[in-house]
This record gives C-alpha cells, structure tokens and sequence, in this order.
C-alpha cells in the first residue's frame, strides 16, 4: 500500500500543479475580453507526441520571420485596436546595483500597455513623444537595480547604454503568462531602441493583437493571415492563435514535464504492484485449508479468483486514497513557494483511480488463478 500510495501522491501532486499553471495563462487570456490574439513564428499545428519534442523557447524565437513590417500591415487592417510587437532582448541591465542574470528587455509600442491591460503606477508608459533612451521598468526590477519603487528620473544601464526611468508598471504577480516574460522583472523600451541595441536589426518574436470587436474576431484574424501571408510570400512561417490557443506553449511545456514526472513516479506504482502480488502470493500459501474448505463446500473457481482480487483491490485502492490526499496535500504545500494554487480537475481523480485499481487487478490476477487452481482434496489434506 505504501508504493501505492507514494507512486499515486506524485502523480496527484504534479497533474494538480500543472493544471494549476495552465489554468493561470487560460486565465489571463479570458480576462483580456476574448478580443486578443498574437502572432508567433513557425507553425504550432502539432499534435500528439510532436508536441513534447518541440516545446518552443526564446533561443527558438531568435531566428524569427516576423518583421516590422508585418506590423504596420496588420495595424493598417479594418477591426483592429491595437497592435504591440514583443522583442526580448538578452544582455545586461543594471542601475545602482546588476538586475539578476536574465533579466528581459523588451523592445514594444505604446499599445502594449492597452492590449496587455497594464497600468502605470509612477511616471507614464512609453510614447512616441518620449526620446529614445527612455525605459519603463516592472516594480520588481526597479528594487532589483535601485532598492526602490520610486526610480523616477533615474538612469538605467541597457546592454551598456543609458536609458532613463520615466514610468514603474503596476505590479502584475504574473511570472507565468502567455508572452513568455515577467513584466514585473523586465525593463520595456521602443521598438526603435530595440533595434539600436541590437545591431540595428529588429527581430519581432511575437505580435500582440487585440481587435475592435468579439464578434469580428475570427473574420479579422483571418484578414491577419492572409495579409501576413502576402508579406512572407506565401510562405506558412506563422502561426496566428486565439483563445486556448495562446497558451500552448505553456500548455505544451506543463504537458512535458506532467508526462516525464508520471513515468518516474509509475516505478513506485510497479513497486507497490510487485510487493500487493508477493502479499497476496504469501496470504495463498498460509490460507490453503481456508481454499479447501471453501471449494469443499461448494465455492467455484471464479468464487475463489474472486474473493482474492477484492483483497488485492482493497489494499490498491486504499493505497490509492491515501496517495490521493497526501498529493494534493503536497501540492498545496508546494504551492507555498509558487505564483499559483494547485487545480482541482475529476481527470486527476479518474487517473489516480484508474492507476489504483488497475495494479489491484493486474497483480492481484495470477494470486487470485493460483488460489483457484488448487486440488481441494491436496488444500484439505495440507494440514493434516
């Protein structure tokens, strides 16, 4: 019972997490009005076990195709609201003190602020009015550099260049969302210094979208693509996504990790089935008069198979429950330290019965044949 239930607690602990992240981005998309889409390089049209084998990364995101003037193209379309390009840029960032490794640059528009809902706390958000070395810092990376929120007017150091602080973003407490980045931990600038600081060439890995109406989504959307289309030469080196969509590739790295994490945690499963199939091997070796007394008085076979089988389950599915509650009690423990709460789905509940009564039947089966395939007369005679 015990290797059940540690195998079927971390199997519990890990889906309630992940449903718990994924749950987060669906959210954060939801809330947004069911009026936004984005634009990411390549296709994202897998399926299966093809989705495991190419989670998509920032490093993959270097070589886009998406370009300015995929930008213009689309902001110049009938329906749409707002349009904010994300370039994250790598390199160094530092004011009074160095912003941890990591931290992102991202080079956008102005419209970011209302297609992503940010609000501004201090100072303002980006604007075409604003000279170029002027930056917009997360709350959280302002006390990283300065040991401070009120970093108004003060000078950050932008892969080596300066930039001074001219707005702190509202605090998000969204590290895991659909752009990939921390907006409390990133330092935003315009597309324009972006592509100063990198080399004069703009890379564009995503193109936020939001448009006019609900209604219009789907028509406007497929005006994005074919004018995106038009741009690339025909060439299917995009993906336009809506909805669920956006949030595939959280999604699909939560799946990864879900599916690595239940294989490990299947050899305790294995475990607890070898040790409930040895128990029940010994309970048929010590009950050999109790099967002959029992097949003496007129019990059948499938009585006797029977019989040991609902023991073999009761050990599993007990084993089961209790890995059950201590997963999710692990989970909320966990959570502790994470930027969201476990999520509570009935698939979690079918999986964690499913595995439970599954290695109650499978290796409770060939204890349950042996004790059926005894010789009454031999099973009465064991003891005498």
């Amino acid at each position: 019972m015990l290797g059940i239930t540690i195998g079927v607690a971390s199997i519990t602990a890990i889906l309630a997490l992940g449903i718990g992240a994924s749950t987060i981005v669906n959210t954060q998309v939801e809330a947004l009005g069911g009026t936004t889409a984005v634009v990411r390089p390549g296709k994202t049209d897998i399926s299966g076990i093809d989705q495991l084998a190419q989670i998509p990364t920032q490093q993959q995101f270097s070589a886009s195709t998406l370009t300015l003037n995929d930008v213009d193209t689309i902001s110049k379309m009938e329906g749409i609201a707002g349009v904010a390009p994300l370039m994250v840029l790598p390199g160094a960032v530092k004011g009074t003190n160095p912003a941890p490794a990591g931290t992102p640059i991202i080079a956008t528009s102005p419209s970011l602020k209302e297609v992503n809902n940010l609000s501004v706390r201090d100072g303002e958000f980006l604007s075409d009015d604003l000279i170029v070395s002027t930056v917009v810092v997360g709350p959280q990376l302002a006390i990283d550099t300065f040991g401070t929120e009120q970093a108004i007017g003060k000078t950050l150091m932008l892969k080596g260049s300066p930039f001074t602080v001219v707005g702190i973003l509202s605090r998000t407490n969204t590290p895991i969302n659909f752009n990939g980045v921390d907006f409390d931990s990133s330092a935003f600038i315009t597309t324009q210094s972006g592509a100063l600081l990198n080399q004069s060439i703009p890379q564009i890995q995503q193109i936020n979208i939001q448009v006019s109406s609900k209604d219009s989504l789907e028509s406007t959307l497929k005006n994005v693509t074919d004018g995106i289309s038009k741009n690339h030469l025909g060439q299917a080196d995009f993906s336009v996504l809506s909805g669920k969509e956006i949030s595939q590739p959280a999604n699909r790295l939560f799946t990864a990790i879900i599916a690595i994490t239940v294989a490990i945690a299947s050899i305790s499963l294995l475990v607890g089935g070898v040790g409930i199939m040895n128990s029940m091997l010994v309970g048929v070796a010590e009950r050999t008069r109790e099967i002959g007394i029992r097949r003496a008085l007129g019990a059948s076979s499938r009585d006797v198979v029977a019989q040991f089988l609902i023991e073999s389950l009761a050990l599993s599915i007990g084993g089961g429950i209790a890995g059950f509650i201590t997963g999710y009690g692990l989970a909320y423990a966990a959570s502790i330290f994470l930027p969201f709460d476990p999520g509570f789905s009935w698939l979690i509940v079918g999986i964690a019965a499913a595995m439970s009564i599954s290695v109650g039947m499978l290796f409770g089966l060939y204890p349950a044949i042996r004790a059926a395939h005894k010789d009454p007369i031999s099973a009465l005679r064991q003891y005498d």
